[in-house]
């Protein structure tokens, strides 16, 4: 069953979101070496119940938290989705060594992502 695998913080000033965090959470946040401009977060010890996540530049002002559903096929999911009310808000997405990405609304208007691990992907 698709499950939330990854949650994603916008930020506009991208040092303060990471001090907060840290500071009050105690989460650790370095650049992910596949792209410097994008933080990921290490949202407690491997052992704990939970999910890591990342932090990013906010790039619309609607911009929150967001979050990842993994599935086994983006593009079936994408179907299903258009299908049943919600609506694709991106071109298919793919990045390298992690999978493919839509992000959807969905009936009510919550923003999400749809993700398709793929080691291969390119």
């Amino acid at each position: 069953m698709p499950k939330i695998v990854h949650f994603e913080v916008n930020a506009d000033d991208i040092s303060r979101a990471k001090a907060f965090y840290e500071k009050v959470f105690k989460w650790k946040i370095r650049s992910w070496e596949g792209n410097p401009d994008y933080h990921v977060i290490e949202a407690g010890e491997e052992s704990e119940e939970g999910i890591n996540g990342g932090l990013q530049q906010r790039e619309d002002s609607e911009d929150q938290i967001f979050n990842y559903i993994s599935v086994s096929s983006v593009d079936e999911i994408k179907k299903l989705i258009e299908k049943n009310g919600g609506t694709i808000e991106s071109p298919k997405i793919s990045v390298p060594g992690v999978g493919h990405f839509y992000m959807f609304k969905d009936t009510e208007g919550n923003k999400l992502g749809v993700m398709e691990e793929d080691e291969d992907a390119k």
